[in-house]
């Protein structure tokens, strides 16, 4: 209990010294510089955004990721490079849903008068959290929209209509580009809806839920080793009653993300002899792998491990 205390007071503190260092900043932005090169600035949060936006914006735009690779974005401080790339963009696309909580003061901060910005959760049906210290922390709704391929389309047609406003002469180019990814996503989606419809297990054990959206998309359940937002070490009461679930369903795979330590999930399988798989919240970039390469392995790990 008190190292989940300490735990959310240094976010806490965390969060306050990146709006201070925000607020400090607040006249570092210059004028967004029209682009030699004719293409659109767009600034991202994260890599998931950054392949949509790519995907609709094709050669018209030049995209750059202001969480750097390999970075949380929860834990993610905007710095003066946040300021300095927002006052040269000129679109800003974020997830919403209290993902970047730093977002509104970074782009008062930027004071780009031709900065447009969109956020990319409008339209989507949010899933409410129920841990009460989450709530306090980060908001009422769970963040993680995008690893749902139902939740993409919506996000690819927002960032579509937000580069169509920004660059109206290639309004039909964008809006060509999303109908094309859009009918990939809805293909890729199509393909595991019927494969989960007839499989014996619908649910699943992974290292933090961070999948809520995708299994409301197919009707599964995750069970998780800690909570929407993987911070702390979970109690031993918790590895209990999961390892003791475990046992009395037969799991043989346990889930870690990429971008958390798989030491919690490790220890949970090798109580339950289970075996670890990685599967990808596309938070930060991975070689040559695609959105879709990514959500297409996640998808096909979970239904392999539903097989028994």
């Amino acid at each position: 209990m008190l190292f989940h205390t300490l735990s959310r007071l240094a976010r806490y503190i965390t969060v306050l010294a990146a709006c201070l260092c925000v607020i400090s900043l607040a006249g570092c932005g210059p004028a967004a510089d029209v682009p030699d090169d004719g293409k659109l600035k767009v600034a991202v949060t994260f890599d998931a955004l950054k392949e949509f936006t790519q995907a609709v914006g094709g050669d018209k735009v030049d995209v750059y990721t202001l969480i750097p690779d390999g970075t949380e974005p929860h834990e993610f401080q905007p710095t003066t490079q946040t300021i300095k790339h927002l006052g040269k963009s000129q679109l800003f696309v974020y997830s919403g849903l209290g993902m970047e909580p730093w977002a509104p003061k970074v782009v008062e901060a930027a004071k780009n008068t031709a900065l447009h910005t969109v956020n990319a959760s409008q339209g989507v049906t949010p899933i409410a959290l129920t841990d009460e210290e989450d709530i306090k922390e980060h908001g009422a709704y769970d963040p993680h929209i995008w690893l749902s391929l139902v939740n993409a389309q919506i996000e690819v047609s927002n960032i579509a209509a937000a580069l169509a406003e920004a660059d109206p002469a290639n309004a039909d180019y964008y809006r060509n580009n999303a109908g094309n990814y859009k009918k990939q996503l809805q293909s890729l989606q199509d393909e595991y809806a019927r494969k989960f419809a007839s499989v014996p297990r619908k649910d699943f054990v992974t290292g933090h839920a961070a999948f809520a959206y995708l299994c409301r998309d197919f009707g599964l359940t995750q069970h998780s080793v800690e909570s929407v937002f993987s911070s702390g070490e979970p109690s031993a009461r918790q590895l209990a009653r999961l390892a003791d679930y475990c046992r009395a369903n037969d799991v043989r795979t346990i889930f870690v993300e990429d971008m958390v330590s798989p030491k919690t999930s490790e220890t949970l399988a090798r109580e339950v002899g289970a075996r670890v798989e990685t599967i990808h919240t596309i938070e930060t970039s991975e070689d040559d792998e695609s959105y879709l390469d990514r959500m297409r392995d996640n998808l096909e790990k979970i239904y392999a491990s539903s097989l028994y």
